[in-house]
């Protein structure tokens, strides 16, 4: 083992030589210059040999994450995806804030979102329960199908429960959604490219949904 181990060592040797004998033509990629005192700056292409961290391309302000839709719930760091589906449960549009947000204040926005299309009726659960919601609601002529929180006052005694039923379709969707890892455990940073990845999911549960019927 002695000899071939000896002549590993010697090609070793002289390799560095012939890197060393030539520093300032960028000629070293992976070896360093043997004997040689190292700069603490980035030479060529070896980036890896200094020792102060520096930006990869050019100088800049670390960005935060104002406007990422991201915020912390009690699940979490987490994102919330607001969804507007027909009553079949297929997408319609979505919007996205933070997991801190509540419902309640989106529903005028999500009313607005989507195609140009009337309801006769709009089914959310109890966190759009709001006297604000309801009004808008039936100001544009559409049924609201909003249950009532326990501890509110003035409850009506009727509410359409067979019709409310029909709200189970949209957690469906929101089952189908979550199948895909990328938007299951939000892989994207920015705001921009989560929606992108959201709206590609919805796209394939739409594709899904005609050849399928």
């Amino acid at each position: 083992m002695a000899g071939p181990a000896g002549g590993v060592r010697a090609l070793e040797q002289r390799l560095e030589a012939v890197l060393a004998a030539a520093p300032d033509r960028r000629v070293r990629a992976v070896l360093r210059n043997a004997g040689l005192a190292q700069p603490h700056r980035a030479s060529g292409p070896d980036v890896r040999f200094h020792r102060g961290a520096r930006p990869r391309l050019r100088r800049r302000s670390k960005r935060g994450q104002q406007g990422q839709a991201l915020g912390r719930s009690r699940g979490g760091f987490s994102t919330k995806i607001h969804l507007k589906s027909d009553f079949d449960g297929l997408p319609l549009a979505f919007h996205l804030t933070g997991g801190e947000a509540g419902d309640s204040p989106f529903f005028k926005l999500l009313l607005d979102l989507g195609p140009d299309v009337k309801p006769r009726a709009v089914l959310a659960d109890k966190g759009y329960d709001a006297k604000a919601n309801r009004a808008l609601a039936r100001a544009r002529g559409i049924a609201p199908a909003i249950p009532f929180k326990s501890n509110a006052k003035d409850r009506p005694a009727f509410f359409p429960k067979v019709l409310y039923k029909g709200r189970a379709r949209i957690e469906q969707c929101f089952g189908k959604l979550k199948r895909f890892k990328r938007v299951a455990l939000r892989c994207e940073k920015t705001e921009q490219g989560f929606a992108a990845i959201v709206a590609l999911a919805f796209c394939f549960i739409l594709i899904k949904s005609v050849h399928t019927t």
